[in-house]
């Protein structure tokens, strides 16, 4: 049963796991998976920030180092990259229409939202935001 229900949700480290072993950034490729998690953090009073992107977009190849650098500055934080391609019904539910755009969270509602590879605002609206 384990296996059947983890083939469903996709709970492999492909799939939920960091981008790297060293990256607190998770990527999420199953809309499954995805709302098991956000519905986890709905429940606490941590900044999630998401990151909607693409593998053909080149601002979001840009300001990828930056959103690892943050992630391990804020720990506090939760960081997620999702692309749009692989989950356009979450991208949809979010009214994403640009990437890069970054959806600030808390609660499981959007306090804040930023279009573009502005990583000084980005920082600068994380750091206000994450306490």
């Amino acid at each position: 049963m384990g296996s059947f229900l983890s083939s469903v949700i996709g709970t492999g480290p492909e799939d939920a796991g960091t981008e790297s072993e060293s990256s607190r950034v998770f990527k999420f490729s199953s809309s499954a998976r995805w709302q098991l998690h956000y519905n986890e953090i709905k429940e606490s009073n941590k900044l999630l920030v998401v990151d909607f992107s693409a593998s053909w977009c080149g601002p979001c190849k840009m300001i990828e180092p930056a959103i690892h650098a943050m992630a391990d500055k804020f720990t506090d934080v939760d960081f997620v990259k999702l692309d749009v391609d692989e989950l356009p019904d979450v991208a949809k539910e979010f009214n994403v229409t640009a990437m890069p755009t970054f959806v600030l969270v808390k609660r499981g509602k959007e306090i804040d939202r930023i279009i573009g590879a502005k990583k000084d605002e980005l920082e600068k609206k994380v750091s206000k935001l994450r306490a």
